[in-house]
């Protein structure tokens, strides 16, 4: 239980610095540390494959499309400047969040093979268990299957957007498509003298 409190807490508290983060980049490092937390939360379910997914669907995929949107969004703008270098000060917190995560993995794996023990019903990989692929797959493309495609749709539509909203210009401010430049015509007056 203690578990969960720990996780739920650095749900909460990852999501709201995606929402309140200054910088784009800053809300998709608090959303991949969301997705790892939800993850491991799957994992104290005993939702293996539910965990793999998340992991590997979201913040592989999903995460890295949200960089390249910033990516694009960001790319007329101006030529990004050098700061200083913060590589030595995350070591710490990197160090600890990996302690954390671990700890939080052997936990899980301890409850689990003591739930094992007991003779809990339904292992994970079992059929008719909660988090087994065979009712997750049966889930998702029977009674979810319309919110599966209609969320693939969104985010197509929504990478379209972002590449029609970057506009014409490249990443020096040069501009893509060519202008339509007036075509420069006589003033009449002069076409009469040149007539006369």
């Amino acid at each position: 239980m203690i578990t969960f409190w720990i996780l739920a807490v650095l749900l909460i508290a990852s999501a709201v610095f995606v929402v309140t983060a200054k910088k784009p980049v800053y809300s998709v490092v608090g959303l991949l540390a969301n997705f790892l937390a939800l993850a491991a939360t799957y994992l104290e379910l005993q939702a293996e494959f539910l965990a793999v997914i998340q992991i590997v669907v979201y913040s592989g995929a999903i995460l890295i499309l949200f960089v390249f949107v910033i990516a694009l969004l960001s790319s007329g703008v101006k030529p990004f400047e050098v700061g200083p270098d913060r590589a030595p000060r995350i070591a710490v917190p990197a160090i600890l969040f990996g302690a954390l995560v671990l700890a939080g993995i052997a936990a899980t794996v301890v409850g689990a093979n003591t739930a094992a023990l007991r003779g809990a019903a339904g292992v994970t990989g079992d059929a008719n268990a909660f988090g087994s692929v065979a009712d997750f797959g049966a889930a998702l493309f029977t009674t979810n299957l319309l919110p599966f495609e209609v969320t693939a749709l969104l985010l197509m539509v929504a990478v379209v957007g972002v590449v029609l909203i970057a506009g014409d210009e490249g990443p020096a401010g040069i501009i893509r498509r060519r202008k339509r430049r007036p075509i420069e015509r006589e003033p009449i007056v002069k076409r009469e003298r040149a007539v006369r």
